[in-house]
């Protein structure tokens, strides 16, 4: 069972990773979202959790899933969802090449 401090602090960070990935304040999110200047400020600063209903515009305004939120080994899941729609576009041979030189970069 997850510690709602670990809890809260993980959506903090999470929050403020995304938001920072993408390139906005806090304030313009925050408007953005449809909630007062300060909304996202006081989640990052762990004052406050959002609500469900609120959680999933935050999902959608980053442009990922709840399930892409959580992944905390995706610094940057909206770019890698882009990527990955435009992999599946791709014959099995454009793929092997592709891999090929994934695998070369990686070295």
């Amino acid at each position: 069972m997850i510690n709602i401090d670990d809890f809260t602090d993980f959506l903090a960070k999470r929050i403020a990773q995304l938001r920072m990935a993408k390139g906005t304040s806090a304030r313009d999110m925050s408007l953005t979202l449809g909630q007062g200047a300060g909304y996202i400020n006081s989640i990052e600063n762990k004052n406050s959790l959002p609500s469900m209903h609120v959680f999933c515009y935050i999902c959608e305004y980053f442009k990922i899933s709840p399930k892409d939120f959580f992944d905390v080994d995706s610094i940057a899941p909206e770019k890698l969802n882009s990527i990955v729609a435009d992999l599946k576009a791709l014959t099995p041979e454009q793929l092997d090449n592709l891999s090929r030189i994934i695998k070369d970069i990686k070295k």
